[in-house]
């Protein structure tokens, strides 16, 4: 649709210009007719009516000529005169406020809604932009506010209106409703906005309750689980008897309630024999595969045992007379034990074994003098001192060494250590400790093999790495008896036997303490007094030395007795007296310088 306007010289120059459409507000678009194109029929526009139009903008009738009405539309449709302009719409086809209408012109219809028949169409959901339909003549395009000539604004869009509806143009003063705005019927996400809100926060509640019970179930497992660890080592460490208040004890040690005399024990006895020096030392070899307990008891040579006749006499003597196996079996009977084995372990073994094991630490408890040396102020070969690490020379010297007026007791006890540094070393492998036991090259007394022996050192090696090994010594009587106190605390708990040893009547014991100054003093004196039928006990050394010798006896029945021992050691008569007896014995000697062995 071409319409053309001649808008003389309102602002738009002396060209006409003609519509060409509407922008996006709405408002019209026009451009410039060139001049020698300008149609000769129409004249030029005049908005203010000064060329003979019938526009008055005051309605005054002027008196000028009655120009056609325009028409905006270009309808072909000109009246013959146009009537005055009526801005109240009384007569006027152009009624901005609906107070009137043109017979003939369809009434303004700015958004396309009524038919030319007069009824409304349809329209769709949202209308984004005016479109303006075909006017009929006399219609000009306004401004809702009904200014005309303005240009509109753009125009917000509405939703179908009714017959007699307010927001129906035809009617009165336009009102806005709100169904008219295209947001009215755009989908509502408020409400599922908050729906998803309150799953949402549903969701996070139930989310953290679950978080929480997962929590309380996994404190509640710890704990059954804790509680479960706790009885179990409690379990396990009254089962193996390690509980304070329950190991050593009379009723029972180790595994739960089993009696120590139902308990299983491996024992081995080893006869470690000075053959620089001569002597021995002995000490039982004791695990206890019930309580997993190693222990090392060391037995004074004074014990006194049985002998082959049913005689009393001492451990010292029974190794020398009887040996390995006589000594095995007095034992059984004195301490009520099984022995498997015996280990007679002579001291160049123990040298080799020391150094097969890759030497030793211990604490040791004096300085030891090197055997070999010629000069005396020689330094000494092992030191007194803690973790001293000692080679098979140092450990055969410190094992078997006594000091100057020491019992025998001490030299003991200094073997013992040994014994335990030496399993410490040892490896815990059965085959292992087997073929350091052949690398001796030493023949063992049967029963006892190389693998017996290898085996059974394993056991009490692992025993002692893991610290479940201790070394204990037998007390005995100076008579070499055992007490109903040394019976609770080691023949008892420790080996699982019953003390029983040779009747006191049996044989006259003999106390012998050594004050001549010279140590093998003692160890001959033993000898006599053994060959002569008496049991020897070991009196020690004294603190000094005496020129005479004494034999005493304690009553009138003790004399003949006393006169017999001091016969037997080559002393005069004169030496028997009466006086104090050490306790256990029946006669007490005190070897003075003037006893002789050669005599004896």
């Amino acid at each position: 649709m071409n319409d053309r306007y001649d808008t003389g010289d309102a602002g738009y120059g002396a060209a006409p210009y003609e519509l060409v459409g509407y922008d996006e507000h709405g408002q019209p678009v026009y451009r410039q007719i060139p001049a020698q194109q300008a149609p000769q029929h129409e004249q030029p526009y005049d908005p203010y009516g000064r060329q003979g139009y019938g526009y008055d903008p005051y309605a005054t009738g002027g008196g000028q000529q009655q120009s056609p009405a325009y028409d905006p539309y270009d309808t072909g449709q000109q009246p013959a005169a146009a009537p005055g302009y009526d801005p109240y719409g009384a007569g006027n086809p152009y009624d901005p406020y609906g107070t009137g209408s043109h017979p003939t012109a369809a009434p303004y219809d700015p958004y396309g809604q009524t038919a030319p028949d007069g009824r409304r169409q349809p329209r769709g959901a949202e209308q984004t932009a005016y479109i303006p339909q075909q006017a009929g003549p006399g219609d000009r395009a306004r401004h809702p506010g009904g200014h005309e000539g303005d240009h509109a604004g753009p125009e917000e869009p509405v939703g179908p209106a009714g017959p007699g509806d307010p927001g129906d143009p035809g009617d009165g003063d336009r009102d806005y409703r709100t169904e008219q705005f295209a947001f009215v019927e755009d989908p509502d996400g408020d409400s599922e906005d908050v729906i998803d809100w309150l799953k949402f926060t549903e969701n996070r509640t139930e989310r953290r309750e679950e978080a929480r019970r997962r929590a309380r179930a996994r404190v509640l497992a710890l704990v059954v689980v804790l509680a479960l660890v706790a009885v179990g080592g409690i379990g396990w460490l009254w089962y193996a008897g390690k509980l304070p208040g329950l190991s050593s004890s009379g009723s029972g040690t180790g595994a739960g309630s089993t009696p120590v005399s139902a308990q299983k024990r491996d024992v081995i006895v080893v006869h470690l024999h000075n053959t620089g020096k001569g002597g021995t030392s002995t000490a039982l070899l004791v695990d206890n595969t019930t309580t997993k307990q190693g222990t090392t008891v060391l037995l004074p040579n004074s014990l006194a045992v049985s002998g082959d006749d049913g005689t009393a006499t001492t451990l010292a003597k029974s190794v020398d007379d009887d040996g390995a196996s006589g000594t095995r079996d007095q034992l059984d009977t004195v301490l009520g034990t099984d022995i498997q084995g015996s280990w007679r372990l002579d001291t160049p073994y123990l040298q080799n074994l020391v150094d097969l094991v890759g030497n030793i630490d211990l604490d040791t408890n004096a300085d030891v003098p090197d055997p070999s040396a010629k000069k005396k102020g020689t330094a000494p070969l092992v030191h007194q001192g803690k973790a001293q690490t000692l080679s098979g020379k140092m450990a055969v010297a410190y094992a078997t060494y006594r000091a100057p007026g020491e019992a025998q007791n001490a030299q003991l006890e200094r073997f013992g250590q040994v014994m335990q540094g030496v399993l410490r070393k040892l490896s815990s492998d059965p085959s292992a400790a087997t073929t350091t036991v052949q690398t001796l090259a030493q023949i063992l007394d049967p029963p006892l093999t190389d693998k017996d022996l290898g085996t059974f050192l394993a056991r009490l090696a692992d025993l002692a790495k893991g610290g479940d090994y201790r070394t204990a010594l037998l007390p005995v009587q100076p008579d070499g008896t055992l007490t109903a106190r040394t019976s609770d605390s080691v023949v008892k708990d420790i080996l699982g036997g019953t003390a029983k040893s040779p009747d006191a009547g049996s044989a006259v014991r003999v106390s012998v303490q050594n004050a001549t100054g010279v140590k093998d003093d003692t160890e001959k004196a033993r000898v006599v007094l053994l060959n002569g039928g008496f049991t020897f006990l070991e009196g020690g050394t004294a603190a000094g030395t005496q020129t005479a010798s004494k034999v005493l006896y304690a009553d009138a029945a003790g004399k003949a007795n006393a006169a017999e021992v001091a016969k037997t050691l080559g002393l005069p008569a004169s030496a028997v007296a009466k006086g104090t007896v050490s306790s256990g014995a029946d006669v007490s000697v005190v070897l003075g310088g003037d006893y002789k062995p050669s005599a004896s």
